[in-house]
């Protein structure tokens, strides 16, 4: 089956060396990558997919499956980062934004690692594309809601420039902000390497 995607963002297919050797490719998501996400998030624990959704499921619900399915990478893009492992492809990481419909000059941003790929800079390497693409895009600010106790985003978002405050509707969460800058193409992203 073949798919057209109009604004589909080859530019953003990259691939970058773990400290650990892997070869990790990050690429725009496409339809027919829905069952490897679905995996995806079936293999993460209960734990991550919390943080990530802040509900609870086992398996993704058919309203949220299908809201993240709705990438038309001009309102909404989402990248994913995958290693090969006997000729199949196994999903890694996942991050996305959805421009505010409310503020076309700002987006919400999302990310899920895997557990056993935390803190191995997969998290870090995502999110520096996204705010690329955002500020090639004309996007201002990157927003996000985070669990307080979500150390490692909260970690990631500051040591990337996000300012980190408390959220006034919810002491559960904090909100992460961060005016995008303007991206001119010149730059390397950051390589990314295993912490532990």
């Amino acid at each position: 089956m073949t798919y057209t995607i109009p604004r589909y963002p080859v530019h953003l297919i990259d691939f970058v060396m773990a400290a650990n050797g892997r070869r990790v490719t990050i690429r725009p998501i496409l339809p027919q990558d829905f069952e490897l996400q679905r995996e995806f998030f079936r293999s993460l624990s209960a734990g991550v997919r919390y943080r990530r959704f802040m509900a609870s499921f086992n398996e993704l619900p058919d309203a949220v499956a299908e809201r993240l399915r709705k990438i038309d990478y001009a309102s909404h893009v989402a990248l994913l980062a995958e290693v090969f492992e006997d000729r199949s492809e196994i999903m890694v990481a996942e991050a996305r934004y959805v421009i505010d419909e409310h503020d076309s000059a700002a987006c919400e941003f999302a990310i899920a690692v895997a557990d056993n790929w935390q803190a191995c800079g997969i998290g870090r390497a995502l999110l520096t594309r996204l705010e690329r693409e955002a500020a090639a895009s004309g996007i201002r600010r990157m927003l996000a809601d985070t669990l307080y106790d979500n150390r490692a985003m909260r970690g990631l978002a500051a040591s990337s420039g996000y300012a980190v405050s408390a959220n006034p509707e919810d002491a559960r969460l904090v909100k992460l902000e961060k005016q995008a800058e303007r991206f001119d193409g010149a730059a390397e992203a950051p390589p990314i390497g295993c912490l532990n």
